[in-house]
């Protein structure tokens, strides 16, 4: 992982409860959420936004990864 940013107290407490309910350790409920957020955004405005246009093949927002819900059951 090339980055680990700090969560704040509250989200900290959220992805806990999470992981609780999944019956999942912290770690694995965040992949889960990760793979969930493709589902919510708008593909479209993540892809403008972008800065790193070399990774589209392996981006979950990327049109032909694009909801791609067999991801969630990673």
């Amino acid at each position: 992982m090339a980055y680990t940013p700090e969560l704040t107290y509250e989200a900290s407490c959220t992805l806990r409860r999470l992981a609780w309910a999944l019956h999942v350790p912290m770690t694995k409920a965040i992949d889960i959420v990760m793979n969930i957020i493709p589902l919510i955004v708008d593909r479209d405005k993540v892809c403008e936004g972008c800065r790193d246009k070399s990774r589209c093949a392996d981006c979950s927002f990327s049109p032909q990864n694009h909801k791609a819900c067999n991801k969630l059951l990673r």
